[in-house]
């Protein structure tokens, strides 16, 4: 395992029966308390996009973060700003103004709705996106039903943590990519 994996592997919090009993919740605010694990973490998600994720892409570029409600909008702009791409936030169903289309997944308990705004995305974009951890892949499977429903191209999906038993990867349309790959 990398050096800088470890770092930050090493800085998440477990907390059993959390939020409820037989979960083990990983915590990553003490990642973003840390300026240095924070700056790690981004440099971490940089460096795999533009050494690896634009060497796939045909035009050589991401024109669109995509950051998933909540923490994803902690990653997502900075990742953004370093690239020189758009940051384009997917929330909650009724919390953006204007103009949205809608994506429905599954969740443990029932249905949840993400939107995005219609004119976020252009057709022909290339997308990355962006959360704190993937465990069924559901949301992030709604967010790259909305970039492609605006024409938009996800070139990966990238998250701290990847439950990787739930085999979300199956779902997702572009790979995924996670820096933190929990087994069990």
């Amino acid at each position: 395992m990398p050096a800088d994996v470890d770092y930050l592997r090493s800085l998440l919090r477990s907390f059993p029966d959390y939020p409820k009993k037989g979960i083990v919740f990983l915590d990553i605010f003490p990642l973003l308390r840390d300026p240095i694990a924070f700056e790690t973490l981004i440099t971490h998600f940089v460096h795999r996009l533009t050494s690896h994720t634009i060497a796939q892409s045909p035009t050589k570029k991401i024109d669109v973060v995509v950051g998933l409600d909540a923490r994803g909008f902690l990653l997502g702009p900075i990742i953004a700003m370093r690239l020189g791409a758009a940051f384009v936030p997917v929330r909650k169903k009724g919390k953006l103004p204007g103009e949205t289309i809608h994506a429905e997944y599954q969740k443990e308990y029932g249905v949840d709705v993400f939107e995005m705004q219609a004119d976020a995305i252009q057709p022909g974009q290339n997308v990355v996106v962006v959360d704190d951890l993937v465990a069924t892949g559901g949301s992030a499977k709604a967010a790259g039903e909305l970039v492609a429903k605006l024409g938009g191209k996800t070139l990966e999906y990238l998250f701290i943590i990847e439950l990787t038993f739930l085999k979300p990867a199956e779902k997702l349309d572009a790979p995924l990519y996670s820096i933190v790959k929990v087994d069990d």
